[in-house]
């Protein structure tokens, strides 16, 4: 039976003080359920003051993201080793956001390059991240075009493929997905459950061909796009969805709670 894991993305919210007042209010929810797994990702500013805070708690901290290699001339980035330091347990690659690829685009059109995630960085992170015992959360999902072309299986296919090449069926096992309709971040729209259920269902059959069913079975698969204390419940207790990744509902501690306890 895989445990439940509600994650919280934080995206670029949240001052040092901010931060550690939402953990002072999510971390008695999660205390009050241990049989669910909880991370947070706060920005990289607030990931020492997050750590310090987490010492005591089943919480875990997690990262929005990483760079493969351990140091060097790369202005602004953070490594897997780095993270490691800080003691984190996850760290989010391929975000639909780091992508280009936006639900509700908050930013001029011509500054999407600026956002140029691929599936081969995504790769060159996940591999990072695994030599540091870093559990990579694998973002994968459609934009609405994708969608409505038909072409929702091929994408999320493409992207695990491209994304898990030369990971062995030993390292699944250190791997989270989150199924992340690119058309649902932000928007409001949340995916029909049984259709949520039914892409992570293939994402599940589609690591039993990578790595073999049994890695396969053990993987935990998160769906994430405007999940809320409304929808959690049912979300969460379909058969092939293990939790969630939550954006905006998990920057207010009461409805992260609410969150919690629908898992």
């Amino acid at each position: 039976m895989r445990t439940k894991l509600v994650v919280g993305n934080w995206k670029m919210h949240k001052t040092v003080a901010e931060a550690a007042a939402l953990v002072e209010g999510v971390v008695p929810a999660a205390e009050s359920h241990p049989e669910v797994d909880v991370a947070l990702c706060p920005p990289f500013l607030a990931l020492p003051k997050v750590a310090e805070l987490l010492k005591r708690s089943h919480v875990k901290l997690g990262a929005q993201d990483c760079f493969w290699e351990d140091e060097g001339a790369f202005t602004g980035k953070v490594s897997p080793k780095m993270l490691a330091d800080f003691c984190a347990s996850f760290c989010i690659v391929g975000h639909s956001e780091t992508r280009g690829r936006f639900g509700k685009v908050e930013v001029p059109l011509t500054t999407l390059s600026h956002f140029s995630e691929t599936d081969e960085t995504v790769n060159l992170k996940i591999k990072a991240l695994l030599y540091y015992a870093v559990t990579p959360i694998l973002c994968v999902g459609e934009t609405s075009d994708e969608r409505a072309a038909g072409e929702t299986d091929s994408v999320i296919l493409r992207q695990l493929e491209r994304g898990l090449g030369g990971v062995s069926s030993d390292e699944l096992y250190g791997l989270v997905v989150a199924y992340e309709p690119v058309w649902a971040i932000g928007t409001g729209q949340t995916c029909d459950a049984q259709e949520a259920d039914r892409v992570c269902g293939l994402i599940r059959g589609l690591l039993g061909q990578i790595g073999g069913p049994e890695a396969a079975e053990e993987v935990r698969i998160l769906y994430g796009g405007s999940v809320k204390p409304e929808n959690a419940f049912e979300l969460f207790h379909m058969p092939q969805i293990d939790g969630g990744l939550v954006g905006g509902a998990s920057l207010q501690a009461d409805s992260f709670a609410r969150i919690i306890a629908a898992s």
